[in-house]
């Protein structure tokens, strides 16, 4: 029996929703907005958290309120696909992307509900045990480059773990600082983005001063050119893939078998193309981490819950979310998170 097969006969019982906003100033220049979706029935309440990036699709959501016909008796599985045949947003979209991720809002929300309606608890359905959730904390490190960021964070947290994204502008003397710092577990080449402002364009000299840094780190989604691709070709066994997974037949399309792919559960987009996509990883002894979508509620939670399950021993770009602030407060949880499912639903904490 499939993953999916083992919650898709899950009964829900849905009598309404409401929507909570949420904002977090990230950094200077980009203040967060997320939407938690509330879904009520039989004294229970299921939670979900829509990560679409473009603030005005919330702000165009909030106001509409909740108006979709979601009431009635489901399954998980007829409550999905209920979903695929409405209009999510009111208005289109800023990004095709966006369905998907308000599509894991709803979706999460209802297994909640369902299950918390069930008295049990995800791990419990699944038969998987939760285990101790290996963190890493994803960063920029500013332009121009410094290690302040870094160096700030393990001043208060020494033992943490990074994922970085390098830039065209880190020169030999920093990456030489962050060598030194020891601290480096993955390298995220933001190949695969266009037009946004974490783009980096494929750069073979870079490419071959970080590969060559850090050779015991995940390199993810290098921009793979002529050029590129034959710097790399040494480290091919490193590659991990992110932006383009959304699906198994992404995994598929690779140009390399991989050895490892980051798994989003929003960018998946359902909890049928999320398990689907765990069981054809575990068939073909492809690794997997999660990653987070700058969640500021309950969606970092439950990410965590099913790294906890799923990958746990892995570097799982889902640190508390306190970690991604300018300035991190004290005493944030620290790597590993011990295992902390709620005794129902599909909560963690």
């Amino acid at each position: 029996m499939s993953t999916w097969e083992l919650l898709a006969e899950l009964p829900v019982e849905i009598e309404g929703y409401v929507l909570e906003g949420l904002q977090e100033s990230v950094s200077s220049d980009f203040e967060r907005k997320s939407t938690v979706f509330h879904l009520r029935g039989r004294g229970q309440e299921g939670i979900g958290e829509d990560v679409t990036y473009d603030a005005v699709d919330h702000e165009i959501l909030q106001a509409a309120g909740p108006v979709l016909a979601l009431a009635g008796s489901h399954t998980i599985a007829s409550f999905s696909e209920l979903l695929a045949g409405l209009s999510l947003f009111p208005e289109a979209p800023q990004r095709e992307v966006s369905t998907r991720y308000r599509t894991w809002a709803y979706e999460s929300a209802a297994l909640d509900l369902a299950l918390r309606q069930a008295g049990r608890a995800l791990h419990e359905l699944l038969g998987r045990e939760p285990e101790p959730v290996r963190f890493v904390v994803s960063m920029r490190l500013g332009e121009p480059p410094t290690l302040e960021p870094l160096r700030h964070r393990l001043d208060a947290y020494p033992g943490l773990r990074f994922k970085l994204d390098p830039t065209s502008s880190w020169d030999e003397a920093l990456i030489g600082e962050l060598v030194a710092a020891g601290a480096v577990d993955s390298v995220d080449f933001k190949g695969y983005y266009s037009g946004s402002i974490v783009d980096q364009p494929a750069d073979p000299v870079l490419y071959r001063r970080v590969a060559e840094a850090f050779p015991d780190a995940w390199i993810e989604d290098p921009a793979l050119t002529p050029e590129t691709d034959a710097v790399l070709a040494p480290h091919r066994e490193r590659f991990s893939w992110d932006a383009t997974i959304h699906s198994i037949a992404d995994i598929e399309a690779l140009p390399y078998p991989p050895r490892m792919v980051n798994i989003k559960p929003s960018r998946l987009g359902g909890l049928r193309n999320l398990l689907d996509a765990y069981d054809y990883c575990a068939e073909r002894g492809i690794g997997n981490y999660g990653g987070g979508q700058f969640e500021l509620g309950v969606g970092r939670s439950q990410n965590q819950y099913l790294a906890s399950m799923f990958h746990a021993d892995a570097p799982n770009d889902v640190a508390p979310t306190g970690f991604n602030l300018p300035a991190p407060p004290a005493a944030l949880p620290t790597s590993p998170l011990p295992a902390t499912p709620s005794a129902t639903g599909f909560r963690w904490g």
